[in-house]
């Protein structure tokens, strides 16, 4: 299936972020870990007007999203997450690639991914390589994996 990434327009936001939302849920989390990891992937107003925010659309819609940013240490892949309906059709492939597109245009030698453990597999099948790992910015006490993927 051909899939193409188009920017995010602001009256998508709120559905953009229920769809993370979603995704993050998928892996079986409780309602108070999600609770917690809600500012975390809210895509806001401020996020669209500085940062490269990639959707993917289908037949039946909203499919996926990916959010390139700059921080003081890098080129981040801030969010990247597929309606659960959506996983292993390919999406994320093509949102990845996007994202490293979107980096490499804004002048980006690597791209930085802080993932969910469970997305570990997927961004190892993506050619990233491990960096270690981070505290969560939305659990204390848990850590998640750093990948960096050469531009």
């Amino acid at each position: 299936m051909t899939t193409a990434v188009r920017p995010a327009r602001l009256e998508e936001l709120e559905d953009l972020t229920a769809l993370c939302l979603r995704s993050k849920a998928y892996w079986g989390y409780d309602a108070a870990f999600m609770a917690a990891c809600v500012d975390e992937v809210t895509l806001t107003p401020e996020d669209l007007e500085c940062d490269p925010i990639g959707v993917l659309d289908d037949q039946n819609g909203l499919a996926g999203v990916a959010h390139v940013s700059l921080d003081q240490d890098g080129y981040y892949l801030d969010k990247l997450f597929i309606d659960t309906d959506r996983i292993g059709l390919g999406y994320g492939k093509s949102l990845f690639l996007w994202a490293l597109g979107a980096a490499r245009a804004l002048g980006a030698t690597e791209l930085i991914i802080e993932a969910d453990p469970d997305a570990a597999p997927f961004y190892e099948k993506m050619g990233c390589r491990r960096a270690g790992e981070v505290p969560s910015g939305s659990v204390a006490g848990r850590v998640l994996p750093r990948f960096v993927h050469p531009l």
